[in-house]
């Protein structure tokens, strides 16, 4: 197997609302919003929904590596409960080797409620559900053992049982490769992430936003500074200004499209990462991985949701 990826198994739900709709509910746009079962209940109560899709950050970048040819798998915890079987049949679907087997769970399976706005941002409200109960008993070892690279999301980190199983799975990998997934994500467990960084991943994606706060930086040129110390491969994504890889003393830069009709910015960096990992894996060039990233990510972006069409 290419990738393994270990992430929050989450149904997406996608959703078009105005902007009075995030400030009625005390939502920042363009951030994701940790919240408890009722609460997602209650803004669903009050949605029309456009799509459901099996998602969470690093399931979308398995889809997209699975779509462009890539032998690929996911471990993710769900419940066996109704958005459970649609979230393992979605998987299969596009052709994902799923390393986990399904039980009944006194917490139901994940959520995520992605609010779209005019202006193509998302903001996410999530029911983490028991994918966030991940633990070293849901981790195959061998599955990992047996693939090229392992993909870890910053989503799924936490304290206690999530950690011991990130622990598990990078102890048995071969090469891993993280997304620090969001500003709220890197905030909120700074120290770990930077540990990470430095010391464990062998290929980091973020955005500027994200490893600029991780190390505490204002200039882009600090946060080339340290990928260049730490010697190991960053890849920084940077919107409108294109992404950046650093490997190395070596950088390299690749433009972002110009003239896209943007529908939805939701799995751009997901597909990024896609794009990025498909070229690792068939011996491109970092800039040819790059570019290669930068097509996905500009595809998703200009159709509602995470998902290419074939």
């Amino acid at each position: 197997m290419k990738i393994l990826g270990i992430g929050n198994a989450i149904v997406d739900v996608l959703c078009k609302v105005e902007d009075n709709f995030l400030v009625q509910n005390n939502l920042t746009k363009s951030t994701m919003k940790l919240v408890d079962e009722s609460e997602v209940k209650k803004l669903l109560s009050s949605l029309k929904i456009e799509e459901t899709v099996s998602g969470g950050s690093v399931a979308n970048s398995i889809v997209g590596l699975s779509q462009l040819g890539n032998k690929v798998g996911f471990i993710g915890k769900i419940s066996d409960d109704d958005l459970g079987k649609k979230y393992e049949k979605g998987l299969k679907k596009e052709n994902v080797d799923y390393f986990y087997s399904k039980k009944n769970e006194i917490i139901p399976t994940g959520t995520c409620l992605i609010l779209i706005t005019p202006d193509s941002e998302r903001t996410m409200v999530t029911f983490l559900g028991t994918a966030g109960k991940i633990n070293q008993n849901d981790i195959d070892a061998n599955a990992i053992k047996n693939s090229e690279i392992l993909f870890l999301e910053g989503y799924l980190w936490d304290e206690g049982d999530p950690k011991k199983a990130f622990e598990k799975a990078i102890s048995n990998s071969n090469k891993v490769a993280m997304s620090l997934s969001d500003l709220f994500c890197v905030e909120r467990h700074k120290p770990h992430f930077l540990d990470l960084v430095k010391n464990k991943l062998d290929i980091t994606f973020a955005n500027e936003q994200e490893i600029m706060s991780l190390i505490d930086v204002k200039k882009f040129e600090d946060v080339i500074g340290f990928a260049k110390k730490i010697k190991r491969l960053v890849i920084i994504t940077r919107g409108d200004k294109g992404a950046v890889a650093i490997n190395d003393n070596e950088v390299t830069e690749c433009s972002a499209k110009k003239n896209l009709k943007i529908k939805d910015l939701t799995g751009a960096g997901d597909l990024f990462a896609s794009g990025f990992l498909h070229g690792v894996i068939n011996n491109k060039s970092i800039k040819e991985s790059l570019e290669i990233g930068t097509d996905m990510s500009s595809k998703v972006i200009q159709i509602i949701g995470a998902r290419l069409n074939r």
